[in-house]
């Protein structure tokens, strides 16, 4: 059985402390078949969690052009564009170093390390712009850091782009979505399935 996560440590901590344990699990995402391998104090181990299936089940793959994975994890969001999209350039971003790992790792055995890499968000260069952000947000890291977060990174949008989120009913997807739109980000719901909400924002310049 994986190690349980302690209460006081989550999948958004920096350095997880928790013993290191590599799961991997196969999933089929728009059409491809994708090999994984998850970890100990990485979120949703050993498997595709439920929003992030919602996500992909509810969407087609984004256009060609340049994508931010938002709280990566091991990079399932990032990498199943790189390999649906030949012509996306994937940047993964997430505060767990252990994630980070993973994700580098699942894009080196997938072949897609030259078109998905995977940064601490101060890595990534400020100047830098994207077509589109994909996300399973964490929404258990509090509202105050999540708006933070997403006030954040949403700037960062090319004109005519588009941010894809999957956010629980039950964790405040409605209300997100209202809160987004009086930030001046406009945020319709493309769907609505299994308890989750995939919303797309749209930049607002």
């Amino acid at each position: 059985m994986p190690e349980p996560v302690p209460e006081s440590e989550h999948y958004f901590t920096a350095d997880p402390s928790v013993a290191f344990q590599r799961s991997a699990f196969t999933a089929s995402i728009w059409g491809h078949d994708l090999t994984l391998t998850t970890g100990s104090g990485v979120f949703a181990q050993g498997r595709l969690d439920s929003g992030t299936a919602v996500l992909f089940r509810e969407t087609e793959p984004p256009a060609p052009g340049r994508v931010l994975d938002l709280g990566c994890g091991y990079g399932v969001i990032g990498l199943a564009v790189a390999t649906a999209v030949p012509g996306a350039r994937v940047t993964g971003v997430d505060v767990n170093e252990r994630a980070l790992l993973l994700a580098r790792e699942n894009a080196a055995a997938l072949g897609l390390d030259d078109r998905f890499s995977a940064h601490l968000p101060a890595e990534v260069p400020a100047d830098v712009t994207y077509d589109e952000i994909w996300s399973n947000p964490p929404i258990r890291i509090g509202k105050d850091a999540l708006h933070e977060l997403l006030l954040t990174w949403l700037p960062r949008l090319a004109p005519g782009g588009r941010a894809v989120m999957v956010v629980g009913k039950n964790l405040g997807a409605d209300s997100l979505q209202r809160w987004l739109g009086d930030q001046g980000w406009p945020t319709a719901r493309l769907a609505s399935a299994k308890g989750f909400r995939v919303l797309e924002t749209r930049y607002a310049g």
